[in-house]
């Protein structure tokens, strides 16, 4: 001690004094320990001399002062007077430190302890990164295990691309009527879709009909068409070309299905002539070969938007049978709740039809006559007068301006029909020159045909397909892929459907 009374520099640290009030005790003799319980009964708040050195606030009346200080000023006075918990307390520093530095609350210590240098850090780089929207667009169904930071851009950026575009057609029920996978991977998730199936007789031209209607032309080589159709060595053996069903989707997202021909004799034939083993319902070929032509009808009545029926002459009566059989055993449109069972709607209004198109392929110049146009609708017309198929009101020939010089209400009853001529070959399509002895400029026109040419009564029919009303296939919407999954179900409840099943049994 001082002769002043106060205590000498160093003893609580570097630059630190102590002043003693007068008349309280008096000083003990030197050495005495002043960090005993006597300093903490007599110690009372004062104010400091130097302000400069010490930080401003309260002084706490707590030993380890040095939590108070400054971190320049504790390393000073670590080195002057060590203290006993001078080593705890670098954790809490380091702690307060990794909650203002780290972004996450879950920041490892170690991770927040690193020195930051000069050039941004780790994190910083990857929050920069612009790709976070397509990890974004990638992780939907993709599930828990597929991790944002593992994911390539490209792969998200991918998944926005449209499916690859169809060169051919491809199996949707094989010859052995059974139900194929391979169109999935061409199907989306989008629900603006359009059906279109086609039925008729064997050599009518369904196959060529298609392939125009999707993604061919006329003037393209038949061998190239996305639908193969008979070639002339299958055409003077009487044979079919296609077989079961097959699919197409364009790149406006139009589904084109294809059918083998409707009580087909080569299929028939085939049968009888190879021994096929009939499955044991069926007792009779005939009688399996009507089945299989209903199974198919009745599908497409329930899958598609548009059932295009294709003929090549004015009407068959046994075919307009054959439809209203098929109608007859149509499955009942399912329930919004999807049992297995196929249990049909509550109402007949919520029964689905589809829309028919009636087209007379290969028709002649007599069939465009407006006499015989009005008796052809005429006819339908009383035909499928009790059907619930929606045949009338959706396509018209007069709407394509073929027929400029007749009016709306010509056709009282025009139902969906349209005529289709036959295909030019490469020597019609150039100028009809007239007989000898003519005027030269008669040689150079062309000659009457009654109707405009081949392409251009394909693009009109095109048109009017296309333009048809996508109304709802079932109670829900769907989108292709839930298509696929609905009309394999229904393809299943058709197989096993009781009234086609009773109905054989009635045949046989």
């Amino acid at each position: 001690m001082s002769e002043s009374g106060h205590s000498q520099p160093g003893m609580y640290g570097q630059g630190r004094r102590r002043r003693r009030r007068r008349g309280d005790r008096d000083p003990g003799p030197p050495g005495q320990n002043l960090s005993g319980p006597s300093r903490d009964r007599e110690y009372q708040p004062r104010e400091r001399r130097d302000g400069s050195e010490d930080p401003p606030g309260q002084f706490i009346q707590k030993t380890p002062i040095i939590l108070a200080k400054p971190p320049g000023e504790r390393a000073k006075s670590s080195q002057s007077a060590p203290i006993t918990g001078a080593l705890v307390l670098e954790k809490p520093i380091m702690l307060m430190k990794a909650r203002d530095d780290a972004g996450k609350p879950g920041t490892p210590p170690e991770a927040a302890a690193q020195p930051s240098g000069p050039g941004p850090s780790k994190m910083e780089k990857e929050g920069q990164r612009p790709t976070q929207p397509v990890y974004q667009i990638q992780n939907r169904g993709m599930g828990a295990s597929a991790a944002s930071s593992t994911v390539d851009p490209m792969v998200g950026q991918s998944k926005l691309l449209p499916p690859e575009k169809m060169k051919h057609s491809i199996k949707l029920v094989d010859e052995q009527m059974n139900w194929c996978d391979s169109a999935m991977e061409y199907l989306r998730d989008q629900t603006d879709m359009l059906v279109v199936g086609v039925i008729g007789l064997q050599g009518t031209g369904k196959s060529t009909v298609m392939s125009l209607l999707s993604a061919n032309t006329p003037e393209e080589d038949q061998r190239s068409y996305v639908f193969r159709a008979q070639t002339p060595e299958i055409k003077e053996r009487g044979g079919n070309q296609s077989t079961g069903i097959d699919f197409f989707i364009t790149q406006e997202r139009v589904i084109f299905l294809d059918t083998q021909p409707m009580l087909s004799p080569s299929i028939l034939d085939h049968l009888i002539n190879n021994d096929r083993k009939l499955p044991p319902e069926y007792n009779l070929p005939h009688t399996y070969v009507e089945m299989q032509s209903l199974q198919i009808t009745a599908f497409l009545f329930t899958v598609c938007h548009v059932v295009i029926v294709v003929q090549d002459w004015f009407t068959d009566l046994n075919l307009y049978r054959f439809l209203q059989t098929a109608e007859m055993l149509k499955p009942s449109t399912p329930s919004a709740s999807h049992d297995s069972t196929g249990s049909s709607g509550t109402d007949d209004g919520a029964e689905y039809y589809p829309h028919i198109v009636f087209l007379q392929n290969k028709a002649r110049r007599d069939d465009f006559c407006p006499r015989n146009l009005k008796n052809t609708h005429m006819a339908v017309d009383k035909l499928m007068a009790h059907s619930h198929l929606k045949y009338k009101g959706t396509l018209s020939m007069l709407d394509c301006n073929i027929f400029p010089g007749l009016s709306q209400d010509f056709l009282t009853a025009e139902v969906n029909m349209f005529l289709l001529p036959m295909q030019e070959s490469d020597g019609d399509d150039n100028l009809t020159k007239a007989g000898l002895g003519t005027y030269p400029l008669f040689s150079l026109l062309p000659g009457y045909r009654g109707h405009p040419s081949f392409s251009t009564m394909v693009s009109k029919l095109r048109s009017q397909i296309l333009a048809m009303p996508r109304c709802q296939l079932s109670h829900t919407i769907l989108t292709e892929k839930n298509w696929f999954h609905y009309a394999a179900r229904i393809w299943d409840g058709v197989k096993k459907s009781s009234a086609l099943s009773e109905y054989s049994r009635l045949l046989g």
